[in-house]
């Protein structure tokens, strides 16, 4: 589609809303920045992301004539596509792409996908790093924090971008084409945004239904749901397992990461030799080693990364030791699956701190996992009274509530002693308490780091 002359409405006025109107600008679009809250300070987000009066913002009511002459609507990803003004516009037959399908129309290179309930943003970065040691040129961007159409401009035909994609980004990629994808797991999520299981796992697909028989797609072979998905993929399949010895794909041995491609089994590593803990992790880090691999990294390249990389900040991880305490912060964790991850990845007893903004998740699993492991359970946020019913359900009864994030933190460094831990791994959303679970993980170690010891 030709966009030079044409208007473009741009929803949503955060990074990845300006990033894709500035593309769209530098493009020869005429971009219309809008944001249904009209309590943003306009002026502040022009100095703030130097934009120029070129490129229009609306602020509050949609106004009727802006739809009018409309050639293309860009939603960020937490706009949802059938409600209000985005399904409005489409049944008037304007396009939809979002900032993803926009960035992959104009980007150059190929482009390395990932997606998967938990495990996107350990193990992009490690492709990143991975790609980093074998390209000169490589871009980290989508669901991670970098918006894919800020990087565009610097893309060359040499280019590789490594992204991490949620499934609010894959429903407005209809033609995003990465030459290797992977979905590392599906678990219930987002629920309140896909309302049903089958609506979750067909967005999650999407990430490989452009790709052909030259292209790869890594899944994880304990998850039923990527067992159901693979036999309509037209990519190669590449399996991995950390519950089984593969007789094609990776696996974990013991405590080898092993892989078998048709050459006989080879032993790549031991976990010991790595950074990270928990069997997720050692998932995480076999998805990144076959991703890497099909790309055409060598492994020695792929193997000497891996033994280097350390813990994404927010996602189990090591924040201190106060007098004998020690503080994990897993703000990232804003489900039940990865919390139980988590969890299972503590080797002390455990204050646990968890709850925030309902997405429709159901809590029996994730308090299954903590029982044994957790001496005290501190709730916070609109689903503390839920996870509080829950856990007595199961039996769980060393329960407190707090009406902040302090007092929280406050009961935790009341509650645990010498030889315990304490967990941050909220299994629900930040929001309502919390701009992101950035600011939520930021809040915990500023604290931690704070206490004497």
């Amino acid at each position: 589609m030709d966009l030079n002359g044409k208007k473009v409405l741009v929803i949503g006025c955060k990074k990845s809303g300006v990033a894709a109107a500035r593309l769209l600008e530098s493009e020869g679009a005429i971009p219309v920045l809008y944001d249904a809250n009209a309590g943003l300070d306009a002026g502040k987000i022009r100095e703030e992301n130097g934009l120029g009066e070129t490129i229009q913002m609306v602020l509050g009511d949609f106004p009727a004539d802006l739809g009018a002459d409309l050639a293309l609507v860009v939603p960020s990803p937490g706009v949802p596509t059938d409600t209000g003004l985005v399904e409005q516009l489409s049944r008037q037959g304007i396009p939809v792409w979002g900032e993803v399908e926009l960035a992959w129309r104009y980007g150059k290179g190929n482009v390395i996908a990932i997606t998967g309930t938990n495990g996107k943003t350990t193990t992009t970065t490690l492709v990143g790093e991975i790609l980093k040691a074998y390209r000169d040129s490589v871009f980290v961007v989508g669901n991670i924090g970098v918006p894919y159409t800020q990087e565009v401009p610097k893309m060359r035909d040499d280019s590789v971008t490594v992204a991490e994609i949620s499934s609010f980004q894959l429903e407005t990629a209809p033609t995003f084409h990465p030459v290797v994808s992977a979905i590392l797991n599906i678990t219930p999520d987002h629920l309140n945004r896909h309302h049903t299981m089958e609506t979750y796992v067909a967005v999650k697909a999407a990430i490989a239904k452009n790709q052909g028989p030259e292209d790869f797609c890594v899944l994880n072979y304990e998850d039923s749901w990527l067992q159901g998905i693979a036999p309509r993929l037209r990519a190669q399949v590449i399996w991995f397992s950390s519950a089984r010895k593969l007789e094609r794909g990776y696996y974990l041995e013991g405590d080898q990461i092993c892989r078998n491609l048709g050459q006989g089994p080879q032993r790549l590593l031991s976990v010991h030799d790595m950074n990270l803990i928990g069997v997720h992790n050692y998932e995480n880090v076999m998805a990144a080693i076959a991703i890497s691999a099909a790309f055409g990294v060598p492994m020695e390249t792929i193997l000497s990364v891996v033994r280097q990389f350390k813990a994404v900040e927010h996602r189990i991880e090591y924040v201190a030791e106060k007098k004998g305490v020690v503080y994990y912060n897993d703000s990232k964790g804003t489900n039940p699956d990865a919390a139980i991850r988590a969890i299972r990845a503590m080797d002390r007893p455990t204050v646990l701190i968890g709850g925030g903004y309902d997405k429709g998740s159901r809590y029996d699993e994730w308090v299954e996992a903590f029982l044994e492991k957790t001496k005290l359970l501190v709730l916070i946020g609109q689903t503390a009274e839920d996870i509080a019913a829950c856990a007595r359900q199961h039996g769980f009864t060393a329960i407190k509530m707090a009406d902040t994030f302090e007092e929280a933190m406050d009961i935790c460094v009341r509650s645990a002693g010498p030889g315990d831990a304490v967990l941050l791994s909220p299994a629900c959303a930040s929001w309502g308490m919390f701009q992101n679970y950035e600011e939520r993980g930021r809040m915990f170690k500023e604290y931690v780091n704070r206490l004497e010891g």
